[in-house]
């Protein structure tokens, strides 16, 4: 595995990342969040057991592996306290493998009622958000009113700092959105209550980061969202809120563009999307809900359905061209065991044209038809295959057809949630 290697999802999000991340630990001495918040879910299974992650890097199952969160991801501090307990309980050290960038935006109470609020006002035409308070936490990032976890060593400079804020979040709640404000004594007692277990965990994550490259150190970066949620490459404004794509990682971790050496795109043997926005190949029949079920397409964090459909190569050609994609991870190759036929979108047709990649303007995407290509199916099984000649040569020719479409090797392939389901090719 190469010395620093970008691991991304290259779809609208839940491609199974964490997984692949965990997967590829086992040779790997660090993983790095680099951006979002806790809107995003990576679900790990280990011999049976469960563990559901949304904040913590997917690395921290590995005895031996450094995980940090990096100064690109914007923090609740009480959901993050939460989630490290619930690995305590699982005897898993956390605290002695997790390191925090003290540069970290804070995410209040207050964010949280105005993204619910937003979401709210805009009735019919949400965006579909968590409403966990992450667009306004980086809205006040940009804005430089925001609060970070460094500033929670100072209780003063704090007080000071978060009372202006939160004025500035009530005036917003109650004069424009009419809804009930948040209290800000509740919100520092809160806080500053808080500030004794997270402050132990803060350090210099970009300093600690080049320490271990210059070591010689094999370091992941593991993303949260996919690509094509990416707040300037996505489908706006149906997007998350911050950059997904592998560009993000030099201003989420610090660490430079020249310093990687690999992108590895994950991506499902066919497509899903959480909330709004379009999706050419979403598919509403028999297929569609062979898909949801076989494949337990619920978000992670938010328990919210999948949208599902055939896989979107016309999509993937965006992700494949802004993330500069190395290699892909094919993952649920096993959820279309039992077709008798399976497509995928090599382009769309929009006003009598043809469009090898999805257009700029959502509303535009949404009237984009799919122009599909076929392949046959498969009846035999390929859940948990690990070798690659063990798979039906339909399964083979499939994935063949997504490479060379795609002009992007596929270097691993998942075949079921367990951590050794996997085929490295």
């Amino acid at each position: 595995m190469n010395k620093c290697t970008i691991v991304l999802g290259s779809q609208w999000g839940d491609e199974g990342k964490g997984k692949v991340i965990d997967y590829l630990t086992e040779k790997a001495d660090a993983v790095v969040r680099y951006q979002g918040g806790h809107n995003a879910g990576h679900t790990l299974v280990i011999d049976g057991e469960t563990t559901a992650l949304s904040l913590i890097p997917s690395g921290i199952l590995r005895e031996d592996v450094e995980c940090f969160i990096a100064n690109g991801v914007v923090i609740s501090i009480p959901v993050l306290l939460k989630e490290i307990k619930m690995l305590e309980d699982k005897s898993v050290a956390v605290r002695d493998r997790l390191r925090v960038s003290a540069a970290c935006p804070i995410i209040l109470p207050s964010h949280i009622a105005l993204d619910q609020a937003r979401e709210k006002a805009l009735g019919k035409a949400a965006i579909g958000t968590t409403g966990r308070g992450i667009g306004p936490a980086y809205e006040d990032k940009i804005a430089r009113r925001g609060l970070r976890l460094i500033d929670l060593t100072r209780p003063e400079h704090f007080k000071t700092r978060v009372t202006k804020l939160i004025e500035y979040h009530n005036f917003m709640l109650g004069k424009f959105y009419k809804v009930d404000a948040v209290s800000l004594e509740t919100t520092m007692a809160e806080t500053q209550d808080l500030a004794d277990q997270i402050l132990p965990l803060l350090c210099d994550v970009t300093q600690r980061l080049h320490e271990l490259r210059e070591a010689g150190k094999t370091i992941l970066f593991e993303a949260a969202q996919g690509t094509l949620l990416d707040i300037d490459h996505g489908t706006y404004p149906f997007v998350t809120s911050s950059n997904t794509i592998a560009g993000a990682v030099t201003a989420g971790s610090g660490v430079g563009p020249c310093y990687i050496d690999a992108v590895v795109g994950v991506t499902k043997a066919y497509t899903t999307r959480v909330g709004g926005g379009p999706m050419p190949t979403q598919l509403d029949d028999a297929v569609g809900k062979h898909l949801a079920e076989k494949g337990k397409e619920f978000g992670t964090v938010t328990g919210r359905p999948r949208r599902c459909g055939w896989f979107d190569v016309a999509a993937m050609r965006r992700s494949v061209q802004v993330n500069s994609l190395t290699a892909l991870c094919i993952t649920k190759l096993d959820i279309l065991d039992g077709l008798d036929e399976i497509k995928m979108c090599i382009g769309y047709e929009l006003n009598g044209k043809r469009l090898e990649v999805p257009p700029i303007d959502s509303e535009q995407y949404e009237h984009c038809k799919p122009i599909y290509e076929s392949v046959p199916g498969w009846k035999d099984i390929t859940y948990g295959i690990t070798q690659w000649d063990d798979l039906p040569a339909a399964a083979q020719h499939y994935l063949e057809v997504i490479a060379k479409h795609l002009k992007t090797p596929i270097t691993l392939l998942s075949t079921g949630p367990e951590r050794q389901q996997m085929v490295e090719l």
